[in-house]
């Protein structure tokens, strides 16, 4: 079966990640987690106290970063290092979520990250999800969806996942967060978030984890036939 670019835009908390990771794994496809990406890039400035408004001490700081994303045979999934060092349960803490929109806006940041991106997708038999990998990172990509969903769905979901970590986070953070990133995200110079004008519109506001990947297999199975023919 030849093998395809997949990408997957949306917005924060639309479960871009889960649904890109079980692709992956039901096609044996590779995941990359471009959003893992750029929150190594930020935890690396908060860790070293770089002045992101600073333009010489980004690209500095840049020069000093190497993202690599290491398969883990117990969790089963490719886990984000950050200059050879595990970082993937400190990218999710909430510190990160709330510096990543303003980090990723930063046209040396995208550059950096896409860069990497796009050398990561030239074999294809990818899954990738962000933000502006339909637009920007994988414009001629096979099969691009754009995902999106209720926003009390999204701050439900995303507040469940945040609370496992950290009992004293509170419903009204996560809708501020989530209403700051989506601001952020659409509104940035660089790369905004936008619907590919060729991207398939996922609204999973109502669908089960498992709906949806068999709905998105589909979508998958009559991209491959297209673009096969």
């Amino acid at each position: 079966m030849k093998k395809i670019i997949i990408t997957i835009d949306g917005y924060s908390s639309c479960g871009k990640s889960t649904l890109a990771r079980q692709l992956a794994e039901q096609l044996d496809y590779l995941y990359i987690d471009s959003g893992a990406m750029y929150r190594a890039i930020t935890l690396y400035f908060i860790q070293q106290r770089v002045d992101w408004a600073d333009h010489v001490q980004v690209k500095n700081a840049l020069e000093n970063i190497h993202l690599q994303f290491v398969y883990n045979q117990i969790s089963g999934r490719n886990e984000m290092y950050l200059n050879e060092e595990n970082v993937e349960q400190l990218i999710r803490e909430m510190l990160v979520a709330e510096k990543v929109s303003e980090v990723a806006a930063i046209r040396e940041v995208r550059e950096f990250a896409v860069a990497q991106q796009q050398k990561m997708g030239l074999q294809k038999g990818i899954v990738m999800d962000g933000r502006d990998i339909g637009t920007v990172v994988f414009p001629h990509a096979e099969l691009k969806i754009f995902m999106t969903a209720d926003p009390a769905v999204r701050v439900e979901r995303r507040f469940k996942e945040l609370y496992e970590k950290n009992k004293n986070i509170t419903l009204h953070e996560v809708k501020e967060n989530l209403e700051l990133r989506d601001y952020i995200d659409a509104n940035r110079e660089v790369s905004p978030l936008r619907k590919a004008d060729d991207a398939i519109i996922l609204d999973n506001s109502q669908l089960s984890i498992e709906e949806q990947l068999e709905l998105v297999k589909q979508w998958v199975e009559d991209a491959v036939l297209e673009h096969s023919s």
